[in-house]
């Protein structure tokens, strides 16, 4: 029996056939939804975003489109994975997006909440918190 798993090669050739310009404006406007569900302030928007300059974040916002560089594209996977993971674990809507602002027990977060963590500027802290949901929900 044949495998069904693509070969290393066959994984690069998908991956080059998906371009930046192809993704980059679906992701922006799924980050615009999601940082209205949770509320986010333009700051805090930005600081998930890797800090564009304003006149870039309210373009980006204007247009719901632009060229994003990889490390934004990184940045808004983990934050849909975030969003994702809340919804799954937390089905009622209000309640998984007031979930980021929350204080938290867990010792990655220190009694502070997950938005905190994840506004440190840093990509790594968005994966944490994404792993951690991830592990929360057994994934």
């Amino acid at each position: 029996m044949a495998s069904a798993a693509l070969t290393p090669r066959a994984l690069l050739a998908v991956k080059a056939s998906v371009s930046l310009d192809q993704v980059s404006g679906p992701a922006l406007r799924t980050f615009f939804r999601i940082a209205s569900a949770w509320e986010l302030a333009t700051d805090e928007a930005r600081m998930l975003l890797g800090e564009p300059p304003r006149s870039t974040f309210f373009e980006w916002k204007r247009t719901g489109d632009a060229k994003l560089s990889r490390d934004t594209l990184e940045r808004i996977s983990y934050v849909l994975g975030i969003y994702k993971a809340l919804q799954i674990l937390l089905p009622e809507p209000r309640t998984a997006d007031a979930w980021i602002r929350k204080p938290n027990a867990a010792p990655i977060f220190g009694g502070e909440s997950a938005l905190s963590r994840m506004l440190s500027g840093n990509v790594a802290d968005l994966y944490v918190v994404r792993q951690y949901l991830d592990a929360q929900r057994g994934g």
